[in-house]
């Protein structure tokens, strides 16, 4: 029996009380389910009566005492105990919490997955680099953490669409056109212009693509080069991102909202609003209404029309398309994009706390032997996604990326994550599954299989050990829940190294083959049903991350 299951036995008991009259109150929609700190409290516990006694008029201990008569009639259940003012510590049967391991297995890929954030339309725009260059070690963390949060929100039952906003209008791609037609004619890099290898590629291919482009004037190749040079770097940028396992189902052209008029449009909206004005020549937005430090501007005086302009734009095109959440990833040096961004989506109508979510996060940095890696051979100065991906591989580059919280600072180690030991975390996960794969196949070596599930004792499985692993494995679906409503994939990769953890005990507490002569018993079959499900939670935690699950090691 999971938490969750054992959160529908208690409500359920909880109905029947009220239903004949000895309790006064509403049965809530949902009940805490704990593990205790202190395993000899029981396998789980719950504070309801504490929460129901004040509407019910009656003391906590007394409510618990009529939940407890109900719960102790359930065969899932062994012993109902009550603490201190009114806690419910819960025994389960051991039958109920053997359960757990057949659970898993049965559910496969599914196990896990939730329908908590059902009915809810999410767009998560992430990365969303400028198609001037690789993508950058900062974009990186942004694409596993990113990734891994959309796995996350489906597995709990949202529906996610993954958008990669393009900046492909404006003065930097400008500078991006200028920086290739210096490179093609062995002219000056503009100032602030873009300088690494890839530069001199990507000018050689536009050249290669447009023969005779550079016989035309100079002010005749600049279009070429913005046009064509866009298009490689952004077909390079989803190459990179496919190649580490991200996908996005939309690639949004900013330049697309000013060929539409949705810029024009967004901003006439906003004006009937009653939010623009206008001053010293130019259009603004007044978001100092709404909390912002400054008002912005919208249209220049010389009729340039401002980036915020297309991002009002952009929001509003999000909307229109029936997302009930705009979910942004930005980079910590986007802090005081938030202000303005919230303004903007009250200013349209809408309330920042339920349509807008903005998510920060911090620095990357990569060490070998205790100093920085600066510099990519590629791209000059920048660190970018295939340096890290070449040192360490894209299975620890999505799992180091994705296991911190998106609020910390990383250093990255590369040392430590190429080792093939246990104080790698990726290779200590994989270790376990690839561990438990190698038992599954020695046992059908010997003619052991797991059999129906129908006919497995999970009643047998009463060692310490055994019961630990059952009570982890029981608790993933709610990890996966909970990171995925505090929007923390870091939470997923500390459980299933716990996970790891629990099991190796297990395994070196717990005999699961036979020896020598010995018989096969329906312990066995239990205990291989116990690894089976332990592979099956590892293998899906793994994959929520965009991480592999290998059978060999």
């Amino acid at each position: 029996m999971t938490p969750e299951q054992l959160q529908d036995v208690v409500r359920t008991a909880l109905g029947a009380v009220v239903e004949r009259g000895e309790l006064p109150v509403e049965v809530p929609a949902e009940v805490v389910i704990e593990r205790p700190k202190n395993p000899e409290h029981g396998d789980y516990a719950t504070n309801v009566a504490l929460r129901l006694a004040k509407p019910a008029g009656r003391p906590p201990r007394e409510v618990a005492e009529l939940l407890a008569g109900e719960l102790r009639a359930h065969d899932g259940i062994a012993r109902v105990d009550i603490a201190g003012p009114g806690f419910l510590n819960i025994t389960l049967a051991q039958g109920a919490l053997g359960k757990i391991a057949v659970d898993a297995v049965t559910a496969g890929d599914a196990y896990g997955r939730t329908t908590a954030l059902a009915g809810q339309r999410l767009n998560l725009e992430f990365v969303s680099a400028n198609p001037t260059g690789p993508v950058h070690i900062g974009g990186t963390r942004w694409a596993a953490v990113g990734d891994a949060l959309g796995r996350l929100l489906s597995a709990s039952g949202a529906e996610v669409t993954r958008e990669y906003y393009l900046n492909d209008a404006g003065a930097q791609i400008d500078r991006f056109a200028q920086s290739l037609q210096a490179a093609a004619t062995g002219g000056e890099v503009p100032e602030g212009g873009y300088a690494g290898s890839y530069i001199a590629e990507i000018a050689g291919q536009v050249v290669a693509a447009e023969p005779g482009l550079l016989d035309r004037p100079a002010e005749a190749q600049l279009p070429v080069f913005r046009a064509k040079g866009v298009e490689l770097m952004v077909a390079e940028i989803r190459s990179t991102m496919e190649s580490f396992g991200v996908h996005f189902d939309v690639w949004f052209s900013e330049t697309s909202l000013h060929r539409s008029g949705a810029v024009e449009k967004a901003v006439a909206t906003l004006r009937e609003q009653g939010h623009v004005f206008e001053a010293d020549g130019a259009v603004w937005l007044r978001t100092t209404d709404f909390g912002d430090d400054k008002d912005r501007v919208l249209v220049k005086a010389d009729g340039e029309v401002t980036y915020f302009a297309a991002d009002c734009a952009y929001y509003l095109d999000k909307r229109a398309r029936g997302f009930d959440k705009v979910v942004i990833m930005l980079g910590a040096d986007h802090t005081g994009y938030v202000g303005r961004y919230k303004a903007l989506v009250a200013a349209a109508g809408d309330d920042p706390a339920t349509h807008l979510e903005i998510l920060i996060g911090q620095l990357v940095n990569l060490l070998r032997d205790g100093e920085p890696v600066r510099m990519s051979k590629r791209a000059g100065t920048i660190v970018v996604l295939e340096d890290l991906v070449d040192a360490i591989g894209a299975d620890a580059a999505r799992y180091v990326l994705a296991r911190a919280s998106v609020d910390q600072q990383i250093d990255i180690d590369l040392d430590l994550w190429t080792r093939k030991t246990n104080d790698n975390p990726v290779f200590y996960v994989q270790y376990a599954h690839a561990r438990i794969s190698s038992v599954l196949r020695n046992a059908a070596d010997l003619g052991l299989h797991l059999g129906e599930a129908a006919d497995v004792d999970v009643a047998s499985l009463v060692h310490e050990r055994e019961n630990d692993l059952l009570r982890a494995i029981g608790e993933f679906p709610r990890v996966l829940t909970a990171a995925a409503e505090l929007r923390a994939p870091h939470r997923v990769a500390r459980y299933i190294e716990e996970l790891a953890g629990t099991y190796h005990r297990f395994y070196d507490a717990c005999r699961v083959l036979p020896r020598g002569d010995e018989e096969a018993t329906s312990l066995t079959t239990a205990r291989l049903w116990l690894c089976a499900a332990t592979a099956t939670v590892l293998r899906n935690g793994l994959a929520v991350l965009g991480v592999t699950a290998p059978e060999r090691m």
